[in-house]
Parts: C-alpha cells; structure tokens; sequence
C-alpha cells in the first residue's frame, strides 16, 4: 500500500505498483466507443499508462493534454489515459480539446485495473477512484518506469517518464 496525500492530507492506496523488470498485470478496460481493450492489444508497442482520478479536473486534464502533445512525436508508442470516468466523459473531454494521439481508457465497470495495479484509493474523498501514477512498458509488457505521484494534486514527471522509453 502506497500512502500519499491529497491536498496534505494522508490518503492510502490498496497495494503498491508493479515493480520495475516485471511483467505487467493484464487489464481489460473500456474504450469511449464502448469496446473493450486488453494490455495485449498494445503487444508490439511502448505503453505508457498515465492513470489518474478524474479526467473533469485541472491537474488531470493537463497531464492527458502534456501526453497528447509528446505522443504525436514518439516512435512506436501508445499512450493511455486510464481513469474510472465514464468513457463518454473522457470522449466530451478530447473531443472538445481536439486532442489524438492519446487513448483514453475507462476502469468504470468494476474497478479491477485499479486493484491490479494496486493504485486505487482506499479511503478519503476519493475512494475507490485511482491515484495518479504513471508506468512505462516496453514492447513486451515489461515495466521499465513507474512513478506514484505523492500529492495526487501534483503533476507527474513527465520528462522522466519519457526518458524512460529511450
């Protein structure tokens, strides 16, 4: 379990990520079409999953907006906005932003990305919804970065998290 804060104030998460050399925990998520996506679909591609609690707040939407900007310019890479909106939140969000070269991904149906992963809070305000974290997976699945960020109303790092594809 991860303890972070928000708004200075302790919040805990219900496990911890996945470590670094691992392989990374399968998910099936729901696409703004409605679809259903699984991490072996990305097979082949570099994976950065930037997850967060709400797509409907500053910090959140910035960090979605930051990763549409630095996907349009990676090689081979898939960037996935996972949060537990509703996929049709997310789909208003982009569509309104015009922002494509993200994928947002939605963990609204039973929340088992976010146990996965053990990133999803489990008390405070916003239990149940995930913490902001960021991980990196190589072509195969494996994690090569993660990042828990410690205020959840802190950005992520974005220029480490990137690095981290190199």
């Amino acid at each position: 379990m991860a303890s972070i804060t928000l708004g200075g104030n302790p919040v805990e998460t219900s496990g911890t990520l996945p470590k670094i050399g691992e392989k990374a925990p399968n998910f099936t998520l729901t696409t703004t079409d409605l679809a259903s996506k699984s991490l072996e679909d990305y097979k082949g591609s570099r994976v950065v999953l930037n997850i967060f609690p709400s797509i409907d707040t500053g910090t959140c939407a910035k960090s979605v907006r930051e990763y549409n900007k630095e996907a349009s310019t990676m090689e081979n890479t898939k960037v996935l906005c996972i949060s537990r909106d509703l996929p049709f939140a997310q789909a208003r969000f982009c569509g309104a932003e015009g922002l494509e070269n993200v994928e947002n991904l939605s963990d609204f149906k039973d929340g088992s990305f976010g146990k996965a992963y053990g990133l999803d809070f489990t008390n405070g305000p916003l239990e149940t919804l995930h913490s902001r974290c960021v991980v990196v997976l190589d072509e195969n699945g494996i994690v090569k970065y993660t990042e828990q960020v410690p205020e959840i109303v802190d950005e992520p790092n974005y220029k480490a998290s990137l690095e981290s594809l190199s």
